[in-house]
């Protein structure tokens, strides 16, 4: 798996759009929503909109910008239907509260870059309720496009709680990191970890490793051609699902204490 910077600033999950015709003459509500979900399976990502980010990449300066608005109007209608279609598809199989396509402006105020543009198209999809954690992320950028998800920088709570689980039992995180789907699509689980073990832990315990961990996400890169191709939507859709395992085990951990009962009030 390429060695890139973890831009995540997460999010996650698609489920997929599979389209079921059946014997029965459908109603026009349920055409409606085929047509709607062929249009999704076959959607991508045109290469004018990397072709703009690459450029803008370039000329990161306003009057480039403002020359090219139309180029860049364009580019933003192609990453919204994308962030649509994905949203859908979450919704097939999970609960998503909101979507969100990042500004492409800059806040440069406290940045010694200037550049008053970013060169990408990041996508964040927020789980609904406190049972559903984790973030799920999409980027679009030439050379550079990504999904992740997962849970970079959790909470000191949060943090804690996820280290005494994996103190007190390590075999479940380690089965979902080990399963093929996972290995083949992620590789492994990322995340910044510390030089030795956080205080309150051994430094020889069996699990120091995942302990050390002051993130927990997964990513899989994409090429420009991947990316542009008519695959694209389906190809995102599997990589969230290889994904979902990791998900629900998280979820499990911290909505529940070491005995495993419900910190949620219920």
């Amino acid at each position: 798996m390429a060695d890139r910077p973890l831009k995540i600033h997460f999010i996650r999950l698609i489920r997929s759009i599979q389209i079921s015709m059946g014997e029965a003459k459908p109603n026009r509500k349920s055409s409606q929503k085929t047509s709607i979900l062929s249009f999704q399976q076959s959607m991508r990502i045109q290469p004018s909109t990397l072709q703009f980010l690459a450029d803008l990449a370039d000329n990161n300066h306003r009057d480039w910008f403002q020359a090219n608005k139309d180029r860049y109007e364009s580019a933003l209608a192609d990453a919204k239907a994308l962030t649509k279609a994905v949203e859908n598809a979450l919704n097939e199989t999970d609960r998503i509260e909101s979507s969100n396509l990042f500004r492409i402006y800059r806040d440069v105020r406290f940045s010694k870059d200037k550049s008053p543009y970013k060169n990408n198209f990041g996508i964040g999809f927020r789980r609904a309720t406190k049972r559903l954690r984790g973030g799920y992320y999409l980027q679009l950028e030439p050379g550079a496009s990504f999904v992740g998800g997962g849970f970079w920088q959790p909470e000191a709570h949060d943090l804690k709680r996820i280290r005494d689980e994996f103190a007190f039992d390590d075999q479940p995180i380690r089965q979902i990191i080990a399963a093929p789907d996972f290995q083949r699509y992620f590789g492994g689980l990322q995340g910044e970890e510390l030089k030795t073990a956080p205080q309150g832990y051994e430094k020889d315990h069996p699990a120091i490793d995942l302990i050390r961990k002051k993130g927990f996400v997964v990513m899989r890169p994409f090429t420009d051609a991947e990316v542009t191709s008519e695959d694209f939507l389906n190809e995102v859709r599997k990589t969230f699902e290889a994904m979902r395992p990791f998900f629900d085990y998280m979820s499990m951990v911290l909505t529940t204490n070491l005995n495993g009962e419900s910190l949620l009030g219920d």
